[in-house]
């Protein structure tokens, strides 16, 4: 039985103390043990928040992680440095790396290889633009997306890995994709690693991310092969990011 997960995305937002906050906030409202959490925070955040959810049912993840593990390469942040700061998860191919920062399938693949050397798991984000759903290119997206982490890492990385499936259309748009289309994709996702290796697609934690909210959550975590969430916008809210995570029981 796979077990749920939710992560906020923080994306590039908060200040110290409202990130301290919202840290805080999170954890005196989790209650019951319904799920996995964790929060994915601004680098110069990580610091606090980690010693802030140190021991408890909160984790602590980076937005995303260098492609390389360490040397000239200014700006970036290696996995070994997250590491240090207690980082459980690094997002990799986030849609909006992908769009404004030019992250190519063969990148994405790199720094999922990195976060996994570190023992940081990677959570794998994939999913096709408004103009590739219109294309019916849904799948053959999410294939390449896939392939391009199956050739460099193996099927095998999976097995300590997490999927994102995030239509890029419905982030930060408004637009939800329906619980079914959702399902849909998740389920194709599932059978391409099944087709690989089941156990790996039996275990592997498959998230939805895509202007979840505690109005539609229920309603999406609901369908077998989806397993949770990856929030944005609703993460930054605690009581918002809480009923997310409570709409998985």
């Amino acid at each position: 039985m796979r077990r749920p997960l939710v992560v906020g995305n923080w994306k590039m937002n908060g200040t110290r103390s409202s990130a301290e906050a919202l840290a805080k906030g999170i954890l005196v409202g989790l209650g019951d043990d319904v799920a996995d959490i964790a929060v994915c925070v601004p680098y110069v955040f990580l610091p606090e928040i980690a010693q802030i959810v140190n021991n408890t049912r909160l984790g602590v993840g980076a937005q995303n992680v260098a492609d390389k593990p360490s040397g000239a390469f200014t700006g970036e942040v290696s996995a070994a440095m997250l590491k240090e700061f207690g980082c459980k998860y690094a997002l990799v191919g986030h849609s909006e790396r992908r769009t404004y920062y030019g992250d190519t399938d063969q990148i994405v693949a790199a720094r999922f290889c990195q976060a996994q050397e570190q023992g940081i798991i990677p959570i794998l984000c994939i999913g096709e633009t408004l103009s590739e759903r219109e294309q019916d290119k849904t799948f053959d997206v999410i294939t390449t997306q896939l392939d391009a982490v199956v050739n460099l890492a193996g099927i095998g990385a999976f097995g300590n890995a997490v999927i994102a499936y995030e239509p890029v259309w419905a982030i930060g748009t408004g637009l939800t994709a329906t619980d079914d289309q959702a399902q849909e994709a998740h389920r194709f996702i599932r059978n391409y690693l099944a087709a690989k290796d089941q156990t790996v697609a039996e275990n592997i934690q498959i998230l939805y991310g895509g202007s979840v909210k505690p109005d539609n959550a229920k309603g999406l975590f609901a369908m077998p092969d989806i397993d949770g969430g990856l929030i944005g916008g609703a993460s930054l809210d605690a009581e918002s990011f809480l009923k997310i995570y409570n709409s998985v029981n």
